[in-house]
């Protein structure tokens, strides 16, 4: 059966969320990989790179109280696309559901991500 996880969403660290995700976009064919990985200039959080067959963003965020934030940005400069989410309860951290918004749309895109 699907193994359940009792340690609360509270205690989920931002070291928990650090490794390989597979991110799927709710209508969309194509789903991407994201690498989330300690972050060297800002303690506490992770930065890394977003992957859609073979399109690459990077991508730094951080998690507060199971609440999960992600900016995504093709040069590094501008912010690209917004992920916002929320760790799935009993899951360990290892599923969060929310929605990825491109900068100037008024339209998000329902996403889940799983830990590989």
């Amino acid at each position: 059966g699907v193994q359940t996880c009792a340690l609360p969403i509270s205690d989920v660290t931002w070291q928990m969320m650090l490794g390989l995700w597979r991110a799927e976009f709710e209508g969309q064919q194509r789903g991407a990989t994201v690498l989330l990985e300690p972050n060297p200039a800002h303690a506490g959080s992770f930065s890394g790179g977003v992957n859609r067959n073979g399109e690459r963003a990077q991508v730094a965020g951080d998690i507060e109280y199971g609440e999960f934030t992600l900016e995504e940005s093709a040069d590094g400069q501008r912010i690209a696309a917004t992920w916002l989410g929320d760790l799935v309860e009993g899951s360990c951290g290892r599923e969060i559901r929310g929605t990825w918004k491109a900068e100037g749309q008024t339209q998000a895109l329902p996403f889940v991500m799983r830990k590989q």
